[in-house]
């Protein structure tokens, strides 16, 4: 069930080919490939929406037969079938939204528009159908009586919460009002994704030698290569693309360059024709109109039910407990960097919000003799891939080894079995690396296929992606990572593992499907291993000469790890402010000015004075056009998990395969099977503290007294 109310918060796109294949044929049937992978070559963009029609039409007839049965309602008869219905809807979906996300043209996205009222149509019909309301409300009230196993029991409450929380009880003209608006709502937030993309595909900002001081060759040399493909050879093209945006602000010398930069980048989807401020604010005011209609105050309150925080009261409090930490340290941070930058110019510097990057970086240098650009050599890609693989085989046993039979979706994507150390099929690893028009930005884990044992009993292995947008290769350099570029890698991996290693019966409950404030656990978990020596030396090397990287640089990286910590933290938290502001109003007709309401929202962790024209809330695709709603917070949450889960590792060996087995049995193998909190102190035996968290970033000493997560 889980998995048609949320299929329609993805984004995804899609190849052409010439292969002769009548439209939606080719998702008739189950794949014929190897582990019925998806066969790209032969699908294409007018393939989807008849699929997705007839999809939608065999579903409902599944469901309905469910509805009308005969039978007294059962746990097998009515929630499981609900569980394994709509297989040939997901057989699309699962490649139409992850695909849309990451190969993209403009006629996908008028499908996506097309079929998403469709979509959102019929997840409505399911929940406030009443036959079926009544049969899984009737066996949930007979549970006591079922000797379910926990998993099932999961099931279960999982199933009636989706149809509770859904509109299931509205009677009458408000049934009609929650399908009117969970409609708008599906319609709006894709053309809030689809915006963000489509304006950062827009800027094209040319400059000659004269403006290149400072920045590394390899921007420089894409840069050139970008222009002389429009035909401007000697002229230097550069886009807002992250990887070039994030590496311009860091090294140019030109403030002024620096500053412009900033505010395209900040400015974006404020106005014109991809404004976002309109639909940011009526999603927003929809979103709350639903939250009403289901008896709660605010969306917050609505979604935060199913989640470890619970209420919105908990969420705050775990911000201002983490605020009041690192404030003093910050300050501390700030005044440093000021004087720094003051001493290196010769004369009093106010920081800028596009000052930071610029004057961190030096100050990191001076501190550390090192910048990042010093260590691409020693992150290759190739050993990259090399090292955060082994580091799965050293935990877990897996091995992945390249499948050419399978097709990826698009030239940059490579293929992978994924096995464990007896030989057992794991499931395929997709991975796709670099940026492109058609592909949005950031980075992220998605599947093809989630993994679930069928009615013969057969377990059905997942088929996983990671995507990111990591620095491009140039004509005469391989593609080199920054540090930073490694731990997105290891970040979306360990998603990727959670989705590999899942070993569950019920789809829905499977993999990634759990609570939101839990699921970045296991990708946080492996960023931790960034800074380990012991790791690094497993792959870093130049790719030139071959050389193991220096000691001295890994002693470089441990040492200057905890560098900028509160200003990190605090820039987190702003974003976890601000999603919370706009999910916990009660009247969104008081919203006169987005941008001044976002401003009060951040103003308790305000870093940089206000910047005209500067927004962060119309590009925030996380909460308007992704599932984090209300639930950006839990990335920390997940950080106070994740470094706590870590030291265990620290204390038994961080490749202790003792403690990976438990990590791997207790949580990547769970999905949603049973109630988190119950999974994480089964691993760890005892509950988290942020202890960990605050030691790991140098805000507290080892032996402080502890601090636990406050919550209700």
């Amino acid at each position: 069930m889980k998995k048609l109310l949320t299929a329609l918060t993805v984004t995804c796109s899609i190849m052409t080919s010439q292969a002769q294949t009548a439209p939606g044929d080719v998702f008739a049937t189950p794949f014929n490939t190897v582990h019925q992978t998806a066969p790209f070559s032969r699908i294409h963009n007018a393939d989807y929406e008849p699929a997705i029609d007839r999809g939608i039409a065999k579903a409902k007839a599944e469901i309905q037969a469910i509805a009308d049965n005969s039978e007294a309602p059962t746990f097998e008869n009515t929630i499981v079938a609900l569980d394994r219905s709509g297989k040939d809807l997901s057989r699309v979906l699962n490649v139409f939204y992850p695909i849309l996300s990451a190969n993209a043209d403009d006629e996908l996205m008028e499908i996506s528009m097309r079929v998403t009222p469709k979509l959102s149509d019929y997840s409505t019909s399911i929940t406030l159908n009443s036959n079926l309301w009544k049969r899984v409300k009737a066996v949930y009230d007979n549970r006591a009586s079922l000797s379910l196993t926990p998993e099932q029991e999961m099931l279960l409450q999982t199933t009636y919460d989706s149809f509770a929380l859904s509109g299931a009880n509205l009677e009458g003209e408000d049934r009609e009002t929650y399908r009117r608006i969970s409609s708008e709502l599906s319609e709006l937030t894709t053309l809030f994704g689809q915006n963000v993309l489509k304006e950062l595909n827009t800027y094209e900002i040319w400059l000659t030698s004269d403006d290149l001081a400072g920045l590394p060759k390899g921007i420089v040399d894409e840069a050139a290569q970008l222009a002389e493909a429009k035909g401007r050879k000697g002229e230097f093209l550069f886009t807002l693309a992250q990887p070039t945006y994030m590496a311009f602000m860091k090294y140019s010398d030109r403030p002024d360059l620096r500053e412009k930069f900033y505010r395209l980048y900040t400015s974006r989807n404020t106005s014109g024709e991809y404004n976002n401020l309109p639909v940011l604010s009526k999603i927003a005011s929809l979103r709350l109109q639903m939250a009403n209609l289901l008896g709660s105050k605010t969306y917050a309150d609505h979604s935060l039910q199913r989640t470890m925080a619970r209420t919105p009261e908990n969420v705050y409090k775990l911000l201002d407990q983490l605020r009041d930490a690192y404030k003093p340290a910050l300050k501390k941070e700030m005044d440093e960097l000021t004087e720094f930058a003051s001493r290196l110019e010769g004369k009093p510097v106010e920081i800028n919000a596009w000052d930071y990057s610029y004057y961190s970086n030096k100050l990191k240098n001076e501190r550390y003799s090192y910048d990042e650009e010093q260590l691409r050599p020693y992150f290759e890609l190739d050993n990259v891939v090399k090292g955060v693989f082994g580091l799965a085989t050293k935990l877990y046993g897996l091995q992945f080894t390249l499948n050419d039979k399978i097709e990826g979706y698009h030239p940059d994507v490579k293929v992978y079995d994924v096995t464990d150390d007896k030989g057992q099929f794991i499931g395929v690893l997709y991975t796709d690396f670099f940026p492109r028009d058609t592909k949005r930005p950031g980075a992220w884990m998605t599947g093809f296929s989630e993994q679930f044992v069928d009615a013969a009993g057969v377990d059905n292995r997942p088929l996983v992606s990671i995507v990111m947008n990591f620095t491009k290769p140039t004509a005469d350099k391989p593609a080199l990572l920054t540090p930073y570029e490694v731990e997105t890698f290891l970040h979306e991996f360990g998603h990727a593992l959670h989705g590999l290693l899942t070993r569950c019966n019920y789809a829905s409950l499977s993999g990634t499907n759990v609570y939101r404030d839990f699921v970045e656990l296991p990708s946080q978990f492996n960023e931790n291993y960034l800074t380990e020596k012991e790791f690094l030396d497993s792959f870093a090397k130049n790719y030139l000469t071959g050389e193991p990287i220096p000691q001295n640089l890994v002693d470089k990286i441990i040492a200057s790890s905890q560098f900028g910590a509160a200003y990190a933290c605090m820039r987190q938290l702003s974003f976890g402010y601000v999603d919370m502001a706009w999910h916990t109003l009660s009247d969104t007709t008081a919203v006169a000015d987005p941008v001044k309401f976002e401003r009060a929202a951040m103003e308790q962790v305000r870093i940089f004075p206000d910047v005209d024209g500067s927004a962060t809330s119309p590009q925030f695709s996380h909460i308007f056009a992704g599932g984090y709603a209300a639930g950006y917070y839990s990335y920390k949450w997940a950080e106070v998990l994740d470094a706590d889960a870590f030291a265990k590792f620290k204390e038994n060996g961080i490749f202790d395969r003792a403690t990976a087995d438990s990590f791997r049995h207790n949580v990547l193998e769970k999905g949603g099977t049973e109630a988190p909190d119950v999974l994480y102190k089964r691993f760890r035996g005892q509950d988290p503290t942020i202890d960990a968290l605050l030691i790991r970033d140098g805000i507290k000493k080892p032996d402080a007294s502890p601090s636990l997560i406050k919550k209700d």
